[in-house]
């Protein structure tokens, strides 16, 4: 389908709903196909969500998981109009306060905000899990940090088969031993993903996007989304407090839970080196690869724990740091 194509498509959809005549404002992009518009008609405004259903985008989950957040009394957009089969969607507009600008904007309020991300985090914990859903488990989730030996040292160094099933066997290992499938994890829960709504009230002040690859996963994940985010830092102070935080919440023994917390972290680092490596070698998308120097130090943190020693002596034997020259050739 050609860009005129879908250009008309979509206003026929937005003709067909209450936003007729609407002007339309692009807002952004994301790693996936998807794109955003804000609509604006008579003072009031909308998110269109463009997801081409031939680029094999599909808005029925990020439906379903809307619902059942709105349900659970968090705040996801509400869906005011919708075309399944051309993937189209107009969203309640949770505003512009991404957690990114506010921290940034007010750095006095920092820490409170994310305690209310923190607060969010325990809702959704302690409700019932969403029915559905995949499990993100081991079998799960080791094919998918070993994108960073695809798509991170393969296009880097070069491919290494063998180290390849090394690190699978011990990172597989690693996340039946300590890691969970108890919780509906949302798994892009992090700074330019959250909208700080401080009129509503408790969790609900929290908006949240992105939200469509929801599973059943660990109850760490999250909370190191947030905490290890790849696009801004986060101080070492705030997440350990972040932590202790939701620990003493949800009655846990912190550390068996930052032992969980750092084998996920290292699953869910190295997929993103890997995933950042396939968006700038396969995809073009280069600005990825500014990212993987904090990404890469984020995964340090996760393998200095014990429980990791094995993992850990495999990934320095394995993977280059992200140096200059590392760097650049997977820009290339």
């Amino acid at each position: 389908m050609t860009d005129t194509d879908r250009a008309a498509l979509k206003s026929a959809f937005i003709a067909s709903t209450d936003w007729a005549g609407a002007s339309a404002t692009m807002v952004a992009g994301d790693a996936s196909n998807r794109k955003y518009d804000r609509l604006t008609l008579n003072g009031k405004t909308a998110i269109l969500m463009d997801a081409p259903v031939d680029k094999g985008e599909d808005v029925r989950p990020f439906i379903a998981v809307a619902e059942y957040l709105l349900d659970a009394g968090l705040s996801a957009p509400r869906i005011l109009a919708r075309d399944l089969d051309h993937g189209f969607l107009i969203l309640e507009d949770l505003g512009n306060d991404l957690y990114a600008r506010i921290a940034i904007a007010q750095p006095e309020i920092e820490e409170d905000i994310y305690r209310v991300a923190v607060d969010c985090l325990i809702a959704l914990h302690r409700a019932e899990p969403m029915r559905g859903l995949g499990r993100y488990d081991p079998d799960t989730t080791t094919p998918l940090a070993a994108l960073a030996y695809d798509w991170y040292l393969g296009e880097s160094i070069g491919p290494n088969d063998g180290a390849k099933a090394d690190f699978s066997t011990a990172m597989h290992d690693a996340l039946v031993q300590h890691s969970k499938c108890t919780v509906t994890i949302l798994r892009d829960y992090h700074a330019e993903n959250l909208l700080w709504l401080p009129e509503r009230d408790g969790p609900a002040r929290v908006g949240m996007l992105d939200f469509q690859d929801a599973m059943i996963g660990d109850p760490t994940y999250d909370l190191v989304s947030l905490l290890m985010d790849a696009r801004r830092d986060v101080t070492r102070a705030l997440a350990d407090r972040m932590i202790g935080y939701y620990c003493d919440q949800m009655g846990l023994d912190r550390e068996g839970f930052e032992t969980r917390y750092h084998v996920v972290g290292a699953q869910r680092n190295l997929r993103i080196l890997g995933v950042f490596g396939r968006l700038s070698r396969r995809d073009g998308k280069k600005h990825y690869i500014d990212l993987v120097p904090r990404v890469w130090d984020h995964l340090m943190v996760n393998l200095a724990h014990p429980a990791l020693a094995d993992l850990a002596a495999l990934i320095h034997r394995d993977l280059p740091a992200p140096d200059p020259a590392v760097l650049d050739r997977l820009r290339r």
